[in-house]
């Protein structure tokens, strides 16, 4: 069993992000020609590869969860099978399943269902006997690798409630989420409607609540609604509609499109955690997942090693050689110290003085300007517009960013064929930020691709390979790829490993956030010395005392020392405070210039003559 497991736990992750479960086992089992007379949770054991494949497109498609495939591993359904002695069999090989795929990059939901029986009405029913098999359960689901216990498509409360104990006792450590199915009039067996079943739940101190399957995603969002005020953490995991015989085949009808619009309705309703039951599909986790990123900022446990590497690519032609990609490739390959400028034209249609600045930024002694792709969120010029200004009318060779939030894969594939046509061979490859945080927080992010597939796109077109696996027309591309990284990173384990699988997926070289503590680029450069990637320290001179506590408090990834602040709080606004500004970006940037092969200074509100100032005398 694998021992990898994402660095925050459930509980931590629930608090810190929207998280995303994968979704139906059963329909996709049944899908992929499982007849519907085999057991399914016996196929943990006996056909453990098709178990692992649905895992792992869950898994590919976004899911931050993955449930086991042990709904029904209880001695009751079992016993329908003959099987009423492999309860702990099928649940440890159904955990280890799991955990064995999602590795740090998704936690693993030990499912457990009900017995199907009615509490104090079937004959069949000893309290004592069901407790035995749910903490038979969840202790097996636990020594196989669970990182919380998913008790779902309950419909008893009283049945629920003896789960959670018992599940208590099998798995003291893990988490609870109860997941209760209420019928189309939102009532369950007893006529309890949802008010009143998650103050019953809040009552079992559960860790989390919500609804699963039921009658589609309007009936789970109605419900999630009613049960919000009980200040347990919420999820929704509905069918995928109701059912439609077809053909002989019972067919979910909801589409992923509709499943998400819903899945993002329930998400501003204050479900944390939102996924799928019968008949939802990857895709419809896919489009789940880009609506989490896009509502909740981008955050999911870092990937695993599932992400190719460059060994893993089509076969293609071989790569230009980093020295003769560009000029600027060719000062990174000769060790040179380079520095790079940020230049955005502003908003509006008038590109001149961002270009002029342009100009006057490379006379003086700046290797390169670095054109942003939307940052922060807001409209303007596209970047690759801007930079055929620069190659054609001031022949100067830009550093463009790209981003995955606005273009999905065919538009990323078309901008990047363009970008390379026009002469721009130089790129930096990031996610980008979700539009929530910018002027136009309506609009739709996209993200088919994280700075992570850009890296392997751009790298596979770098052997003349498209990403369907087919060489293209022309040759091949010959990018520059650079890759950003934040030395403050809240997690800052994930984002070493991040930065890995970017150097695995094609990046040359790091650029990384503005910088305000030198012990933190230490860290990263101590943490990073195996990956031999050049390193561009980022530099942004603080232009007032507002705009570094703006960037303090509201900017992911940013960390300004409170005797930093209060140097700049002490600077009288105005010319004074930027004197400062300045005076604090050179001392750190002469302080680390002999550890790092470049700068990035991003200078504020287009004063670019305050990039000059901190660089004054910094090339020897």
């Amino acid at each position: 069993m694998s021992s990898l497991r994402p660095s925050k736990t459930f509980l931590e992750a629930v608090a810190d992000s929207l998280l995303v479960f994968d979704g139906a086992m059963g329909s996709l089992l049944y899908e992929r020609g499982v007849f519907v007379t085999q057991n399914f949770e016996q196929l943990n054991v006996t056909k453990p590869d098709i178990v692992r494949k649905i895992h792992g497109d869950y898994l590919d498609a976004g899911a931050n969860v993955l449930q086991t495939n042990t709904f029904g591993a209880n001695r009751y359904c079992l016993e329908r099978h003959g099987l009423v002695g492999e309860v702990r069999a099928y649940n440890l090989a159904g955990a280890r399943l799991a955990r064995e795929v999602a590795g740090t990059g998704a936690y693993v939901g030990g499912s457990i269902g009900p017995t199907g029986l009615v509490p104090g009405v079937s004959n069949d029913w000893d309290d004592e006997l069901v407790a035995m098999t749910f903490a038979e359960q969840a202790a097996a689901l636990h020594e196989g690798g669970a990182d919380l216990l998913v008790l779902e498509t309950f419909r008893h409360i009283d049945e629920i409630e003896l789960a959670v104990n018992a599940s208590r006792k099998g798995a003291p450590d893990l988490p609870i989420l109860a997941l209760i199915t209420f019928d189309e009039g939102g009532t369950i067996a007893d006529g309890s409607g949802p008010e009143r079943v998650a103050e019953r739940l809040a009552r079992m101190r559960v860790d989390a609540m919500g609804v699963n399957h039921g009658d589609g995603p309007q009936l789970a969002l109605a419900m999630i609604e009613r049960m919000r005020d009980v200040g347990v953490p919420l999820c929704a995991k509905p069918n995928a509609g109701l059912p439609r015989t077809v053909d002989g085949r019972q067919l979910y009808m909801a589409t992923p499109e509709y499943f998400d619009v819903f899945a993002r309705r329930m998400i501003q309703a204050g479900a944390r955690m939102v996924g799928g039951c019968c008949g939802t599909t990857p895709e419809h986790v896919k489009w789940m997942a880009k609506s989490a990123r896009m509502l909740g900022g981008g955050d999911r446990p870092a990937p695993t090693a599932r992400v190719k590497t460059m060994s893993d690519a089509p076969a293609g032609l071989i790569p230009t050689p980093l020295a003769e990609r560009s000029s600027f490739a060719a000062k990174i390959a000769a060790g040179q110290f380079v520095v790079s400028v940020e230049v955005n034209p502003a908003p509006g249609l008038d590109p001149r003085p961002a270009l002029e600045a342009s100009k006057m930024l490379l006379a003086n002694g700046v290797d390169i300007v670095n054109v942003a792709d939307g940052p922060r969120a807001m409209a303007r010029m596209s970047n690759m517009s801007f930079c055929s200004l620069l190659l054609r009318d001031y022949g100067i060779e830009p550093l463009m960013h790209i981003c995955g939030r606005d273009r999905n894969l065919l538009a990323q594939m078309a901008h990047l064929l363009g970008a390379h046509v026009m002469g721009i061979r130089n790129l930096v490859v990031i996610t980008g930020d979700p539009p929530k945080v910018g002027d136009y927080p309506e609009a739709t992010a996209v993200y088919d691709l994280d700075a992570i597939g850009l890296l392997q796109m751009a790298s596979n077109m770098n052997c003349g390979i498209d990403p369907a696996g087919k060489s293209f027309g022309g040759g091949k591309t010959s990018f520059v790829c650079a890759t950003g990284f934040e030395p403050a990173a809240a997690d800052f384990d994930k984002e070493v490993r991040r930065l890995e699988h970017k150097r695995a997926a094609g990046a040359d070289l790091v650029m990384t956030q503005p910088v305000f503590q030198i012990d933190l680029l230490d860290r990263m450069l101590e943490r990073t010395r195996d990956l031999a990637m050049p390193v561009m320290v980022g530099v942004l001179p603080l232009a007032s005392y507002k705009n570094a506590e703006f960037l303090h408090n509201e900017v992911p990834g940013m960390q300004i020392p409170e005797p930093i602040r209060e140097r700049m709080r002490k600077a009288a606004p105005g010319a004074e405070a930027r004197k400062e500004g300045v005076a604090i970006a050179r001392e750190m940037l002469f302080e680390v210039r002999d550890r790092v092969q470049g700068a990035y200074l991003m200078p504020p509100l287009g004063k670019y003559e305050l990039a000059l100032e901190v660089l004054d005398g910094l090339k020897r």
